[in-house]
């Protein structure tokens, strides 16, 4: 997937924004290229894991990203503590939702170099999306 550097710092800045707790959100766009982020409430409120706002969920995808011609292209959310690598926690949530949008995940592990990373949890498996940042 394409992604411009401003997006990702977006996604970052969110990242930060909600410490102590994990972020998340979602990136529409289209032909396999990311155009915007939506922002939305981790409804855990936690540091330890996300789900998105289910009034976020439906304006998002039913309002927002239809408004713009976009589809899902990616879900978003951050690690507090651990590395951008994607928890069991994280398998089982994607396991049947969303197959075909890539995961992406920040760590703060090192606040002052976050890590960006992305995947595709397909089917309780794991494997390297790859993010063509520019």
């Amino acid at each position: 997937m394409r992604i411009a550097q401003a997006l990702i710092d977006e996604i970052v800045a969110h990242a930060r924004e909600d410490l102590p707790n994990e972020c998340c959100g979602m990136v529409g766009g289209a032909d396999g290229e990311a155009r915007t982020v939506y922002r939305a409430r981790n409804e855990f409120e936690s540091p330890l894991r996300f789900g998105v706002d289910s009034n976020d969920l439906f304006r998002i995808l039913q309002k927002e990203m239809p408004g713009r011609d976009e589809d899902l292209v990616a879900i978003y959310h951050s690690h507090t503590k651990s590395p951008a690598y994607p928890s069991q926690t994280d398998v089982n949530m994607a396991n049947g939702s969303w197959p075909d949008a890539i995961w992406i995940i920040v760590s703060l592990a090192d606040e002052a170099r976050p890590d960006v990373k992305a995947y595709w949890l397909k089917d309780l498996a794991i494997s390297d999306a790859e993010l063509v940042v520019g």
